[in-house]
């Protein structure tokens, strides 16, 4: 059989800091027509972690790295690639310093930048160079800090995003066997890339000369417009790939969505029709984890056990970019994560 990339090990970490609805309406004024019952009705959304002072995105991707690791029962991998949309600076990328910190010796790191489709983007990259014999261990994180980014003013986003890392460690195997990664499918449009981006802080911007405006250096996203993408082309990419691996949609047994929101997940469901109970989420605990949504999802089925090993499995995620992709596995034999 061919060479192929193997899921070996999966890992996830959020920050201690917890914030809950309650509280975090708390910090608005109390005439806004946004309370904790509406956010959680409208987003699925309960809680969602946020770094301490002077955390940065690093640590986490770290945190998670070193748990997907231990969960392979190994301490190397001979490659590293990071998804993240909130690196710690502009540049170097984080990968190289995340690779030393986690004792990996001078091995090729690097980071990919497709906001909330990353660690799809990464696992594609990381199953290229397996097939490639570049590498025969490849650990893969997604990790975001989306609380740095946020307009403190403004309730809906800060509302929707948490902060998080999740990792899973792919090793070389054979197509056939179960946790091999099949069936990729990617794709963008950058005529929408306006839909969700940060405007601030970049080449065109500081080019012209002019000083920075404090709101051009927060997020922004149209959200009724990235809705609609979101369930479109999350849904596309899914049929795509369970019709190039061969399955029919309705012999899948779990989905692994990104989770932007749980009406963006409840919609891709009645638009496969799958029932909603097939669909893996996290969302209720940790909030929109961007480009650590989805190994952060499947550190979280593989601890309740709603993936068990033969499970036909479809990952799938959707951000700015716009970018979007998925990719198919048969669940393996994983040893349970540790409780975070």
């Amino acid at each position: 059989m061919a060479r192929a990339a193997v899921v070996a090990g999966v890992g996830g970490w959020v920050p201690t800091t917890a914030v809950s609805n309650e509280e975090l309406v708390s910090w608005w004024d109390s005439d806004t027509h946004i309370d904790a019952e509406w956010i959680r009705t409208r987003t699925g959304i309960e809680r969602r972690h946020v770094l301490a002072h002077g955390e940065a995105t690093s640590d986490l991707a770290v945190a998670a790295g070193r748990r997907a690791l231990d969960s392979a029962g190994t301490a190397g991998a001979d490659a590293l690639v990071v998804a993240t949309g909130t690196p710690d600076q502009l540049s170097p990328a984080i990968a190289p310093d995340v690779a030393a910190r986690l004792g990996l010796g001078p091995i090729g790191a690097f980071d990919v930048g497709a906001v909330c489709t990353g660690f799809l983007y990464a696992l594609a990259a990381a199953a290229g160079l397996i097939a490639a014999e570049a590498a025969d261990s490849v650990l893969v994180i997604g990790a975001d800090a989306f609380s740095t980014v946020l307009d403190p003013a403004d309730l809906a986003t800060r509302a929707l995003f948490g902060d998080g890392a999740g990792a899973v460690l792919l090793r070389a195997g054979a197509t056939g066997e179960r946790g091999a990664l099949s069936g990729f499918h990617l794709g963008s449009d950058g005529t929408r890339r306006t839909l969700i981006e940060i405007p601030g802080g970049g080449s065109r911007q500081r080019s012209t000369g002019l000083p920075v405006k404090e709101e051009d250096t927060y997020f922004r996203m149209q959200g009724r417009a990235v809705f609609a993408q979101a369930v479109n082309r999350m849904s596309e990419s899914a049929r795509h790939t369970a019709a190039h691996v061969g399955w029919p949609v309705a012999e899948i047994d779990r989905w692994v969505l990104h989770q932007a929101n749980v009406r963006v997940i409840a919609a891709v469901a009645r638009g496969l029709g799958v029932p909603l109970d097939r669909f893996v989420t996290n969302i209720a605990h940790v909030g929109n984890t961007a480009a650590a949504s989805v190994p952060l999802t499947l550190a979280a089925g593989l601890a309740s056990g709603e993936l068990r090993p033969g499970h036909r499995t479809v990952l799938a995620g959707f951000g700015g970019g716009l970018t979007w992709g998925s990719v198919a596995l048969v669940w393996p034999e994983l040893p349970p994560p540790p409780h975070q």
